[in-house]
């Protein structure tokens, strides 16, 4: 398997992906749900971390450290540092408390400093919300945003016809590189009598929301 469909198989091994009946946070119905925090064995991060190391190498992005939004960003940043030094490439990492510290060390982030060119690690890209918030930590510590990271690019519309994937690339004019496509979770399912009775149900929905 190729790292798009080892991650998915991972995905579905621990529940990650699962399918029925859902109502994100955008209010859509969507047919399949992806929860990165049921990555929860040291196993699991290990695998989930050199996916993203697989990617982030072969993507020719030039960093000088990743970044990780709390609280799944935690994790996911965590395991692809450990997954790039057993590869010969030890950077720093970093990442945010939601409620700044204010005894002890105090401040709002944990780990390396934030400086130079940071990548920014995390699960899936929505309404891109999230990734405004730590673009701006980012410009705070007069670090530079070089390129984002993710699991999963669902591949639906944003705020226009672009998908929320598209939009934050030209937002910020950064290269946004995922470990899965939804074509590839497509793909996937179609090689497997099990899981074909929900492909209907996930082209039906891609065409409803997904981007042109």
């Amino acid at each position: 398997m190729n790292t798009a469909q080892t991650f998915i198989q991972l995905a579905l091994d621990y529940k990650v992906l699962k399918f029925g009946d859902f109502t994100l946070k955008s209010g859509r119905q969507s047919p399949y749900f992806f929860n990165a925090g049921l990555f929860d064995t040291g196993h699991a991060l290990k695998l989930l971390g050199e996916c993203y190391a697989d990617v982030l190498n072969a993507s020719g992005i030039e960093y000088d450290m990743i970044f990780g939004p709390a609280y799944k960003g935690i994790p996911l940043v965590s395991s692809l540092a450990i997954a790039l030094a057993d590869g010969g490439h030890d950077v720093p990492f970093c990442f945010d408390r939601k409620e700044p510290k204010a005894h002890g060390e105090g401040g709002d982030l944990v780990g390396a400093p934030l400086q130079g060119r940071v990548v920014v690690v995390d699960d899936l890209i929505t309404a891109g919300t999230a990734i405004n918030g730590s673009v701006e930590l980012i410009k705070r510590e007069s670090a530079q945003l070089a390129g984002i990271v993710i699991g999963l690019d669902r591949g639906e519309r944003g705020q226009g016809q672009q998908s929320a994937v598209q939009e934050v690339a030209e937002r910020y004019g950064v290269p946004v590189i995922a470990i899965a496509q939804f074509s590839d979770l497509l793909q996937h399912l179609q090689g497997n009598p099990e899981l074909l009775v929900h492909a209907d149900a996930m082209k039906d929905y891609f065409a409803e929301f997904g981007a042109v």
